[in-house]
Order: structure tokens, then C-alpha cells, then sequence
């Protein structure tokens, strides 16, 4: 199981008047969207049989020294009620493991007020026979329009899971990473007197229904040990803040020992980080490495406040290796908030790309789109000759979309509208399109250059010059996806990126896009339903409003022309694409007898 983020926001509340409320469903709200901002109209009800329920009171004994709920103790809520909901069907499967949403909300019983505390996605892998065969799981099918959005935005999230070590090696083979500093020794507590080792019995009540050490007991003694590492750092009282890479790799069963060992990894300014590891051992036979973690600690003043801590002297080879990944996974969390946990109301426009952070950029870049597409309070602006013009209003957010259907496969729709450097054959808009780098298969940046609409506008930041005439450019990464599965779209995702090799430069106007692209669904007689979305930021603005006002019908032609564009390349077939169309190309899953592999959690802890 891994913990991808875990964020605490203190509630007071008295213990005995607390419902914890925990449920697994397929339908599942998205990461980025409150309940208050989610503008995706519920559907009719509809059965799920993944959907499962769990409601506890909170009791003194579930508290800390803080009066707030344990981790420990909500980790094994969680794990369980994901435990009953993964025994039928899920978000998504893959071809032998599945995800499952869990989402926990709070209830105070007197005054009925009611919130969330966490939102969760655990992945669990499945088994191997006894004759050591593949158990493959059968394909989900979406029920409702918000099943099949998270359905679809479930395979983004694998892709995150699947390169997150990779990013860990990167980063520290290209020297990203500081080296420790030994020079302020004198100051520095040494990573030794943080160890700690706890041995614990597996006993019967320990266990889950396939007779394995339950996920939730073992993570709540990793949290135990965790804490009093990171107390001997600190002399005080720490709160645990987040918790990474919380991976299970095998089982162990009733009559095990469990080895706990942590350790302080690294102590940055307001935080430290705790590596766990747990071993499994009978009385006869080798140590079996079985779960590790790493943990972000804080210790809070009176005032809630995060306090200064001591700094850390690594052990030599080993403890220096841990000292620097804990610089790398900082940075990653970093990152992962910066730009994916954030509403894209928050985020700025333009986020700098470089190659750690491109595997969040590419998730922010697709998710967005697809959470766009799926609003359903879109209302018709203009329709002329079955290309229909819809826009919709979010704040001071105004968003189109434009589409149509025509006689050309998905597939091959696919193939040519991800080739953005032909879109200047097509769209007027576009005057320039040069790729700068092929990021791998399915990412990509560009510089595209467009007319100006701003006349007498300023230049950019470094322009002298002004009036009509100066063309605009953007940076922009485009991130392709096929199908998750039947009645998915395929994807061409478009997002503004900054580059240093690519500043703003003299004559242009630096523009920005902060969610546009196209989906692309195959519908009868092999033809195809295009879908182009954009989120109109000021530099994009100007080419709809006379179209949204009915002033004109540039957009219309636009439309009709990559119509004729496709239409005149629809047999240009690839070689690819002599294979057959696309089909589903999930991927095995790494084998192993592990339980769970993947939990991402958002917390706001309550307390008691």
C-alpha cells in the first residue's frame, strides 16, 4: 500500500459525539474538486455493488497525546472498508490489479454539522494460484457519466504510481539532490540516537479473512515506531503530516514476528522525515522484508504553529543514501502539490516544466481536460450546419467547446489532431507550431505562434514595442491518450508550460493556456464525435466573444476546416494503424503477493 499524501487540519470536537463515516464506491469524487465546486449534476440513482460503508464512533481510546484521531487507528478504518469494497469490482482494474476510492467524512451527532477529513485511492494486486497462474481481472464497466470520468482519470494516476521511482533515481543521478552537510556537526543530532526496533506477535485477532497479518494493524505499529523516532529527534510531542510510499511487498501470516525499524532520515527546517521498514520472521528461516514507509513528522507550538527542528547528522554510506532521498522525495511532494492537489483556480497558468516534475504536469495537463469535458451545465451558444458552439461560466471562468461529428474513424481522428505541428494547415489560429522536445510517446512541447488580437496592446515583459501587429506565442505541453476502455475518448490534452530555454522574447506577446484540447469518441457507422474544449484565459478571450455573441463565425470555419483537413487524410493510414484499431493495452501489473500497493490520502485529523 502507498500513501501518497496525507494532510492534517485540526477539528475540535468531543470524543463521543464523532461518526466517523467511511465508504468505497466507484462513484467518486475527483481529487481536485470540493463538493461545493463540483458542477458535475448528479445522475438517477443507480446500484453499485462496490459500494461499501463503514461508520465508527470515535472513543478516547482512539486518540493521542493531542485528544485528535489516531493515524494509526484511521489507516485501519480505511484499510478495512477498502478491504470489503476490493472484494467485488472497482474505480478501475487493470489486468491484475484494481483501484478502489475511499473517501471519510465526519458528523458531530449533536449539532449534526457534517465534513470531510480525507479522500483515499488504494490499489490492490491480486494473487497468483497455487499453480502460479495470473488471476486476471474482469474489465469495469461505468455505469454514470462521473464513474466513467474517474474510471478514465484512474489510468493518469497508475502512470504516477508506475514512474514514481524512477523520478527518486533521476533526480539523484543528476546531482538535483544537496550532498549532507557535515560542517555544523556540533549542532547536528546523529540519525543514531533516532533508531528504534519493536518486535510484535501476529496473533489471531490480528489477521484479515485470507488468515495475512491485516494491512491496517501492520501500518498502525509502523505509525507507532515512526512517532518515537521522530520524538527522540525532537524531545516533544510530533504530529505525522504525510506519509510516502507506503508499499506492501508480501504477506505474513498468524505466529509471525514483526521486526519494525525506524529511523530520522533527514530534519529540514519545520519537518523530518522517518523511513519504516518491517520484517517478517518465524522461528527458523530468514528475515522477509514485507512493508516500508516514509513519514513526514511536524511538532506544533501552543499556537499550532510548526516549530524549529535540530538538524540531522547521517550515518556514513547507508544513512547519507537516506538523507538524500529524503531531499528527493520533498521535492516530489512539492511538486505533486504544487501542481496536481491544487484547483486550477489556484494554480498559475504556467507552471516551469522539467523533466522530475513531468509525469505530474502530464496528469494535471489530461485530468483537467477530462473533469472539463465532463461538467454537464454547458449551454448552447450558436449551431450552424451541425457544428455546435457551447459555453460555460464557473466564476470568472468562461470555457467553450466546440464540436461536431465526421466521417472519419476515431482512430485515425486520433492520429492526425495529435500531430500538432500540422495544425497550421488547418487552423488559421495558428500560424507557427515548432516541436521543441518529445518528452516519450505520448508527451510533447511546443512553441506556437498566433496572431495577434490585442490591438494596441502591450509586448511582453520584454518588448519595446506596441500597437498592432505583434504576433503572440505560447509553450505548451500536449499530452495524448487512447481509451482507457469502451466509451472512453481518446485524449489531446493542451496546457501552458515555461521553459528557460524558451523565454518571452522581443516582438511576441507571451500567451497562456490553462486547459484546452480535444476528445475524440468513436460513434456509428465508423464515424467520430470531435470535441474541442478551451478555458478561455485573456489571450484567447478575444477569438470567441464575437462568436459566443453571434457577431460572427470564425470558430465555425475553424471547424470546418479541420474537417476537410481529416476527411482529405482519411486513408492516409499509418503503419500503426494498418494493425487494427485500439484496443485496451493495459499492461500486467508487477506480480507479487502483495495485499495492496497504492493509497493516496488527504487528511484533515479531528480532534477529540
Amino acid at each position: 500500500m502507498r500513501v501518497i499524501e496525507l494532510a492534517e487540519k485540526n477539528r475540535k470536537v468531543c470524543s463521543f459525539l464523532v461518526l466517523f463515516i467511511i465508504s468505497t464506491s466507484f462513484i467518486y469524487s475527483e481529487v481536485s474538486c470540493s463538493h461545493e465546486d463540483n458542477d458535475m449534476e448528479e445522475e438517477g440513482e443507480s446500484v453499485n455493488p462496490t459500494e461499501v460503508k463503514m461508520s465508527q464512533i470515535v472513543m478516547p481510546c482512539h486518540s493521542n497525546h493531542r485528544q485528535e484521531l489516531s493515524v494509526g487507528q484511521l489507516l485501519k478504518w480505511i484499510d478495512s472498508t477498502a478491504c470489503l469494497s476490493g472484494a467485488w469490482v472497482l474505480l478501475h482494474s487493470f489486468n491484475t490489479s484494481m483501484e478502489v476510492g475511499i473517501q471519510v467524512s465526519c458528523e458531530d451527532l449533536f449539532s449534526d454539522r457534517h465534513w470531510r477529513v480525507c479522500h483515499a485511492y488504494a490499489t490492490f494486486v491480486t494473487q497468483r494460484t497455487n499453480t502460479g497462474k495470473k488471476v486476471i481481472l474482469k474489465p469495469i464497466v461505468p455505469q454514470t457519466q462521473k464513474e466513467q470520468v474517474e474510471y478514465s482519470v484512474a489510468a493518469e494516476r497508475r502512470r504516477v504510481r508506475m514512474v514514481h521511482d524512477d523520478i527518486i533515481k533521476d533526480l539523484l543521478s543528476h546531482g538535483s539532490v544537496q550532498q549532507a552537510d557535515n560542517s555544523a556537526v556540533g549542532n547536528a543530532v546523529a540519525a543514531e540516537r533516532t533508531k528504534v526496533e519493536s518486535v510484535e506477535l501476529v496473533l489471531p485477532p490480528h489477521a484479515n479473512h485470507q488468515v495475512n497479518t491485516f494491512g491496517g494493524q501492520i501500518m498502525a505499529w509502523m505509525v507507532n515506531v515512526a512517532t518515537i523516532a521522530a520524538s527522540r529527534l525532537c524531545q516533544a510531542h510530533p504530529t505525522l503530516r504525510t506519509i510516502d510510499m507506503f508499499t506492501f511487498r508480501g504477506p505474513s501470516q498468524i505466529g509471525d514476528r514483526l521486526l519494525l525499524r525506524a529511523i530520522v532520515n533527514n530534519a529540514f527546517k519545520n519537518s523530518m522525515e522517518v523511513g519504516v521498514r518491517a520484517e517478517a520472521y518465524q522461528e527458523e528461516g530468514p528475515n522477509r522484508h514485507i512493508n516500508s514507509a516514509f513519514m513526514t513528522f511536524e511538532v506544533l507550538d501552543d499556537h499550532g504553529k510548526p516549530c524549529l527542528l535540530p538538524r540531522i547528522r547521517p550515518e556514513p554510506l547507508e544513512g547519507e543514501r537516506r538523507f538524500q532521498e529524503a531531499i528527493a522525495r520533498k521535492k516530489i511532494r512539492l511538486d505533486r502539490k504544487y501542481i496536481i492537489s491544487r484547483t486550477q483556480g489556484e494554480a498559475p497558468l504556467s507552471v516551469p516544466w522539467d523533466p522530475t516534475n513531468q509525469v505530474y504536469l502530464s496528469y494535471n495537463n489530461v485530468s483537467a481536460l477530462k473533469m472539463l469535458a465532463a461538467q454537464n451545465n454547458w449551454r448552447l451558444s450558436s449551431e450552424k450546419d451541425k457544428v455546435h458552439l457551447y459555453t460555460l461560466e464557473q466564476k470568472s471562468m468562461l470555457s467553450f467547446r466546440v464540436e461536431s461529428e465526421v466521417d472519419v474513424p476515431a482512430h485515425r481522428a486520433f492520429s492526425l489532431l495529435a500531430e500538432i505541428s500540422n495544425r497550421p494547415s488547418w487552423d488559421t489560429h495558428y500560424r507557427k507550431c515548432e516541436l521543441i522536445h518529445q518528452v516519450d510517446d505520448d508527451d510533447f512541447l511546443y512553441r506556437v505562434v498566433t496572431p495577434s488580437v490585442s490591438h494596441g496592446a502591450l509586448g511582453s515583459p520584454t518588448s519595446s514595442s506596441q500597437g498592432e501587429g505583434i504576433l503572440q506565442d505560447f509553450i505548451l505541453l500536449a499530452s495524448k491518450r487512447k481509451p482507457c476502455g469502451s466509451g472512453d475518448p481518446y485524449v489531446i490534452a493542451l496546457r501552458s508550460v515555461s521553459l528557460p530555454t524558451h523565454p518571452p522574447t522581443e516582438g511576441y506577446n507571451r500567451g497562456e493556456v490553462l486547459c484546452a484540447g480535444f476528445t475524440i469518441l468513436e460513434t456509428k457507422n465508423n464515424m467520430s464525435l470531435i470535441r474541442y474544449y478551451n478555458q478561455a484565459s485573456p489571450e484567447v478571450l478575444p477569438y470567441i466573444s464575437t462568436d459566443i455573441a453571434g457577431l460572427s463565425s470564425s470558430f465555425y470555419h475553424t471547424f470546418c476546416s479541420c474537417s476537410q483537413y481529416l476527411t482529405r487524410n482519411r486513408q492516409n493510414v499509418t503503419s500503426e494503424e494498418q494493425t487494427g484499431q485500439y484496443q485496451a493495452t493495459n499492461t500486467d501489473s508487477p506480480t507479487c503477493e502483495t495485499q495492496v500497493d497504492a493509497l493516496s490520502v488527504a487528511l484533515h485529523s479531528t480532534q477529540l
